[in-house]
């Protein structure tokens, strides 16, 4: 499963759904854009440190999905398919989707834009 801001976010907290959506995959993986995202909240935080050190131990044991050449060529079916269908979502998303559909990944997340692209389960908490 591939976890989407929120819901590394929502781990990150030990929410209780999260923590169990998590713990009964046995593949998580960190896209690189969401893990840039969750940088980008630990710097603006007040518990700055506590979450690094969070992210680190957790980086121990999470892939972390990169963008390669095949992800750009997923990412333009995706975002095509999206605007012929009308429903465009938010780009860091878009490239999210396209990791999920290249990896044959589920996302765990709240956002339900990611159940207008095709091929993609999203699981929520």
């Amino acid at each position: 499963m591939i976890l989407d801001t929120n819901a590394l976010s929502a781990f990150a907290e030990g929410w209780e759904g999260a923590v169990e959506a998590v713990a009964k995959d046995a593949r998580v993986a960190i896209p690189v854009v969401v893990l840039g995202e969750y940088r980008y909240g630990i710097a603006q935080s007040r518990r700055k440190s506590e979450y690094q050190r969070w992210l680190d131990e957790l980086l121990l044991i999470c892939q972390v999905l990169d963008i390669d050449e095949a992800t750009s060529k997923v990412y333009a079916d995706v975002r095509l398919e999206l605007k012929r269908a009308g429903t465009p979502i938010p780009a860091n998303d878009t490239w999210i989707a396209a990791l999920g559909r290249q990896h044959g990944l589920s996302i765990l997340s709240r956002d339900t834009h990611f159940d207008a692209v095709r091929g993609l389960r999203r699981t929520a908490w």
